[in-house]
């Protein structure tokens, strides 16, 4: 690597579990941030043992619990909404780090042919008990093949980002669909708060994506067709991050800061978190 590329954008930490610090190092040929040192893939599941990490839990507790759990249930609809639209009629569906199941079944009650993939038992339990089984790892979804596949803010945790990537695509049919949501660093929140930036979430966010990295990851067979912004992140986003700078649960300032970063958005279209649709060649 080159001196450019070896050039390390910030120093964060772990605010949620360990407190260790982590450098993001910029790489000049994936356009991305990388996460450094970065644990082993068997001691990760270790950063994820906390009551706090939300997306492993169906929790209303406390108001960043509460907030999460509304904006995830009109997400649902608007995720389902986008992917009818890209794919007329039902289909079969993976998800991805699909988390509690949550959107597998709001899927599954609208007639598609639902399957999802969760690392993490105690979320696999949870979405078990909604009617919705998941598998532990992609391993075991290979040979088959779906419509549409969905990674929502899942990405940016999986080891061995080249081979995983590969292994994603040979999931989509020919002609299906492929969407990653994932987070900006090149966001007006983003460059405000710096190393107190939540969407960071280092270790647990191994990689650090832009535009023109996005572009970049996929094989040929990919076509990057829309990118979509998702404008609840940025205040969501924001409130935590004045939780980790100052120490507040809740900040007006958050929603000020959210509100600029759309604002700003508008015109450059970093939105804080993007989401991004690929068509497989046929």
């Amino acid at each position: 690597m080159t001196e450019q590329s070896n050039k390390i954008h910030c120093t964060t930490k772990d605010f949620l579990v360990s407190g260790e610090s982590f450098s993001l190092v910029w790489s000049e040929d994936q356009k991305i941030l990388i996460t450094q040192p970065q644990p082993l893939t068997e001691n990760l599941f270790q950063y994820y043992e906390s009551n706090e990490y939300i997306s492993h839990t169906d929790s209303k507790k406390g108001l960043l619990n509460f907030l999460y759990q509304v904006v995830k249930n009109y997400s649902l609809k608007r995720k389902l909404r986008l992917i009818e639209k890209l794919h007329p009629g039902k289909g079969s569906l993976l998800d991805i780090g699909a988390g509690t199941g949550d959107f597998l079944k709001y899927a599954k009650d609208n007639n598609w042919e639902v399957n999802g993939v969760e690392v993490n038992a105690s979320a696999r339990s949870l979405s078990l008990n909604k009617g919705i089984p998941l598998k532990e790892s992609i391993e075991e979804c290979k040979g088959n093949q779906f419509d549409v596949v969905t990674l929502w803010h899942v990405l940016e945790h999986l080891p061995d980002l080249q081979n995983t990537v590969l292994n994603i695509e040979a999931l989509v049919k020919e002609g299906g669909t492929l969407i990653v949501a994932v987070p900006n660093f090149n966001s007006y929140d983003a460059k405000f708060y710096k190393e107190f930036w939540a969407a960071y979430d280092v270790p647990r966010h191994l990689w650090h994506f832009s535009q023109e990295s996005m572009k970049m990851l996929f094989s040929s067979k990919m076509t990057l067709v829309k990118t979509k912004p998702m404008i609840f992140d940025a205040f969501y986003v924001s409130l935590i991050s004045e939780k980790y700078k100052n120490g507040n649960t809740f900040s007006l300032k958050a929603f000020w800061i959210g509100l600029r970063s759309n604002l700003s958005a508008w015109k450059t279209k970093e939105y804080s978190s993007l989401i991004y649709i690929f068509k497989k060649a046929n």
